[in-house]
């Protein structure tokens, strides 16, 4: 008589049938030594309220129930419910949303997030951690994403990967990438690499005109930004005629492109275009 796996992701595939689902880009945590690196990135206390968007087969989710005062579990694949119930019906303080996060009411959830603790889906990643910096309450993230997209968001200015991530998260956030994961915590091993991203805020949110700025900015990224944004929705020579004066106004170049400006200089841009 074999005797059951203790590594509740495996357990519960084999318990309840579950096949991770590549349309969804699904990769399950197998290696549970991870969950206490993630746990000593976040700096979890019993105060914490976190939002854990992904939450697959419930092994973050159970492990974050049994350390903070509440847990919001977003989940899009209602075919993980009964796994996920299983992991989450211990604890009374957690509560399981089977929604798309990119379009679910974060603003709505109650208690509201105080972190964002995830192994984050590979095709939102980006914009989830982007709608998270929305959330005023959320002081820290720590989460799992693409090696790409972690180096993306922790990018500096000049640099091949520095763009609209880049700039939006770091205007309110310190951004680092904590540390490389191995493909085999994973099943199924997926065929790329990931990465532990870590941020802190120091600052609210981009005002949604300065989040504009930016991607128009980056739009056309070969060229000079202030060409960038007159050929942007709503541009024009003037505009552009008036971000040449406010680059040199900063010290920068009349033709800059976007990549060369820090998020600072961003802000500041936005300031001199109001």
């Amino acid at each position: 008589m074999s005797s059951q796996p203790t590594q509740p992701s495996i357990r519960r595939m084999r318990e309840f049938g579950i096949r991770p689902n590549r349309d969804l880009g699904q990769n399950f945590l197998v290696d549970s030594n991870i969950l206490e690196i993630i746990g000593r990135l976040a700096e979890l206390t019993p105060e914490d309220v976190v939002l854990e968007v992904g939450g697959g087969l419930g092994v973050l989710s159970e492990y974050l129930a049994e350390r903070v005062a509440h847990v919001h579990v977003v989940e899009l694949d209602r075919g993980l419910e009964l796994p996920l119930r299983q992991a989450l019906d211990p604890f009374e303080n957690t509560t399981l949303h089977f929604a798309d996060a990119v379009k679910l009411d974060l603003a709505s959830l109650d208690p509201a997030p105080t972190k964002v603790v995830a192994n984050l889906p590979y095709g939102v990643a980006a914009t989830v951690i982007i709608r998270t910096i929305e959330l005023e309450s959320v002081v820290a993230w720590v989460a799992m994403v693409q090696k790409e997209v972690g180096e993306r968001f922790a990018a500096g200015p000049s640099t091949s990967a520095y763009g609209v991530p880049s700039v939006l998260a770091q205007l309110a956030c310190d951004v680092r990438v904590e540390r490389k994961i191995p493909r085999g915590v994973f099943y199924p091993v997926p065929n790329v690499d990931s990465v532990l991203v870590g941020l802190k805020r120091h600052s609210p949110a981009p005002p949604p005109a300065l989040t504009k700025l930016v991607q128009h900015g980056f739009k056309h990224r070969r060229k000079a930004l202030p060409k960038s944004l007159e050929l942007s929705p709503g541009g024009s020579k003037e505009l552009r005629d008036r971000a040449r004066a406010g680059l040199e106004a900063l010290g920068k170049p009349a033709d800059a492109r976007a990549e060369s400006l820090s998020p600072a200089e961003w802000r500041a841009l936005y300031e001199q275009l109001a």
